[in-house]
């Protein structure tokens, strides 16, 4: 009879035992979720996957905006451009041939004069982004708008898509900032910056404001 006692406390103590074991992992495996969840949500959206669509990189565009709307020229307009057209692609790229890019989106304000445009171009399977990023800081026009000139330029690549952002400094650097915690694996930086502003900041630092 003892012994019956005795081994019916073994077996109910083994059964608390599991079910304490159990409990447990459960609870370390929703403490991890929980805590995978906060990070991924509290880190800057990325896209280290490739684009496939041109409805893509306009919502990448849209998160790029997302915080910095402060910084940015009023009336921008985001479109697609017909790189059918060699003299528009380049007036927006500086690529003088539509042969190796799929797409191209533009991020530009409806007023002309003032200084700043976003470009993501799209590159085809197999094709060189970095290239095309450096062709594109090599050859655009920073002072396509005529009255005005971008002071800052900035230029790099990830996966299939190119970048190139050119303004006037204040939109330019907050925007390049965001755009590479959305892009953490981008390859090289291709960086210009205006004659005329290199000389505002010359004549500045020697403590002499210009007129």
């Amino acid at each position: 009879m003892e012994e019956n006692i005795i081994e019916k406390n073994k077996k109910k103590n083994r059964k608390g035992a599991i079910a304490f074991i159990i409990l447990s992992i459960v609870l370390v495996i929703a403490i991890i979720v929980g805590a995978v969840y906060a990070i991924y949500h509290n880190q800057p959206k990325t896209y280290t996957q490739i684009v496939s669509s041109t409805d893509d990189m306009q919502n990448m565009i849209n998160t790029i905006y997302e915080g910095v709307e402060a910084e940015l020229p009023p009336t921008l307009n985001t479109r697609v451009v017909d790189i059918s057209n060699v003299d528009i692609l380049k007036s927006y790229t500086g690529l003088s041939s539509n042969e190796n890019i799929d797409a191209v989106v533009v991020s530009e304000p409806m007023i002309g004069s003032q200084a700043y445009s976003l470009v993501l171009v799209k590159v085809k399977d197999g094709q060189d982004a970095n290239a095309i990023a450096k062709e594109m800081s090599e050859n655009i026009d920073t002072r396509k708008w005529i009255c005005v000139e971008a002071e800052k330029l900035y230029a790099t690549s990830q996966d299939n898509l190119a970048v190139l952002i050119m303004a006037s400094d204040e939109w330019a650097t907050p925007v390049y900032n965001k755009l590479k915690e959305m892009l953490p694996s981008h390859s090289e930086e291709y960086t210009k910056e205006s004659a005329s502003a290199s000389e505002d900041q010359s004549i500045t630092e020697g403590g002499v404001i210009p007129e």
